[in-house]
């Protein structure tokens, strides 16, 4: 059996502004909205992301709470995320968005999973199971959402 690629990436062309697709994601209280994964239930309102070392909270769709340790931002461009159970350092896998606007109502989205540091075997057939696929789900939801605005 071959080993997966750690780092899935997929892109997509959006026929909206960058700033209201970065809206969606950088809220989390948005993100179960345009989920691919099916996996996120709920986040509290008035987390919206604005910087590296900013910590988000998101309850599961089974009930846990995730924490998710923001670093990497360029607000209207960039935000990356390392989930974490609460209080506890992260897992070592990364969920990432890149937003590279056309023009001015257009932008191509890059949603990119990594889990080359993910060392919990308890994970991996999670992590393993996350594919282009899934990441193609959540960037094509994503696009519905930002183009219907």
């Amino acid at each position: 059996m071959t080993e997966p690629d750690k780092v899935v990436s997929v892109s997509r062309r959006i026929a909206a502004p960058a700033a209201a697709i970065f809206e969606l994601i950088a809220d989390p209280a948005r993100q179960p909205e345009w989920d691919g994964n099916d996996n996120l239930a709920q986040a509290a309102p008035c987390q919206r992301v604005r910087g590296v070392g900013d910590v988000f909270t998101m309850t599961l769709t089974y009930g846990v709470d995730r924490e998710n340790h923001v670093v990497e931002f360029d607000e209207g461009r960039l935000i990356a995320w390392r989930p974490s159970e609460v209080g506890a350092p992260p897992f070592g896998h990364q969920w990432r968005w890149q937003l590279e606007p056309v023009d001015d109502a257009t932008t191509v989205v890059t949603h990119t999973y990594d889990w080359t540091a993910l060392t919990d075997p308890t994970r991996l057939e999670r992590a393993r199971a996350t594919t282009a696929d899934k990441l193609q789900a959540s960037l094509d939801r994503l696009a519905a959402l930002a183009e219907q605005s």
